[in-house]
């Protein structure tokens, strides 16, 4: 609030996380003040909001994806799901998850529904239960710091299966702290830095020469929506100074973008401020690397 009274920002980029997205979302329609979450998936952050917008694919279209790949990669027909039940983004997410496997293998085929509550570390009950409903894959849409935890859990406990994650698991610390536990193991997300080419290698190289490390995906969809901003802003005509004229300006150019050439991919915003573009399916290397593996697209 603070940002649109009293700093008259002209638009807001982030927050990155839906628990956090959907809340600002809210305020920052309600002010007529155009905001881009570059990360939050789930559904809420734009919905019936036209201030509001995001850099990346949605949860209703993550979750299939999902179902989708590991159908057609394991050939798996029961699945076991993990989730923190407390937090919007893996709440959403298992349930959209879920209702796309049952499509496909019928009622039930999710043999483990199980859950946990934000900053729990101990998975021993809930993975026991996931072992013992023979699941074939576990999903688990987690953060690093809880995905280490997870598949570690898993392993020791005996799981043989694929873990298989989404687009939370893109962060760098994910394989820092889980290890070689993860190798193998896919992941959906939004863009891979390992064998990038053109644009999206030149900015993974300025990147890594300015901070040290590769990029993330909330790098490069934050650097996509700071440059959509710029696209709005510029497309937006003659500033007046009137700030409520101009942040319509500004929302108004923004929703009229269309094949836009990120980083992360070609965006045009659909009536709900949702850019339709690709999944990109990840698989952790041998070396910890995060490898392309397949491109999915609506």
């Amino acid at each position: 609030t603070k940002m649109i009274t009293q700093d008259d920002v002209m638009i807001i980029i982030g927050p990155q996380s839906s628990k956090q997205a959907v809340p600002a979302g809210d305020v920052a329609n309600n002010y007529e003040t155009p905001m881009i979450s570059p990360w939050s998936t789930n559904p809420a952050t734009t919905a019936d909001r036209p201030f509001v917008f995001r850099g990346c694919f949605l949860d209703p279209f993550q979750g299939p994806v999902l179902a989708n790949f590991i159908t057609e990669e394991f050939g798996f027909k029961k699945a076991a799901v993990l989730y923190d039940v407390a937090s919007d983004y893996p709440k959403g997410l298992a349930e959209f998850f879920k209702m796309a496997w049952e499509e496909k293998h019928g009622a039930g085929s999710v043999v483990a529904y199980e859950s946990f509550t934000t900053k729990d570390t101990d998975f021993s009950s809930q993975l026991t239960k996931i072992i013992r409903s023979d699941a074939e894959v576990l999903f688990t849409p987690q953060y690093y710091n809880e995905v280490a935890l997870i598949v570690q859990q898993a392993k020791d406990l005996g799981w043989k299966g694929p873990i298989v994650g989404s687009d939370s698991w893109g962060s760098a610390e994910t394989v820092e702290l889980c290890g070689e536990a993860c190798y193998g193991q896919f992941f959906s997300t939004h863009y891979a830095a390992a064998g990038a080419q053109g644009a999206t290698k030149a900015f993974i190289d300025r990147y890594k020469e300015k901070y040290g490390y590769v990029p993330d995906d909330v790098a490069a969809l934050t650097w996509d929506a700071l440059r959509l901003a710029q696209t709005a802003i510029e497309g937006s005509g003659k500033l007046t100074g009137k700030i409520k004229a101009d942040r319509k300006a500004v929302r108004d150019a923004l929703a009229k973008v269309k094949n836009f050439e990120g980083i992360t991919g070609t965006m045009t915003f659909t009536e709900e401020g949702d850019p339709n573009k690709c999944a990109v399916i990840v698989r952790i290397s041998d070396k910890g690397e995060y490898e392309f593996y397949k491109s999915i697209c609506p």
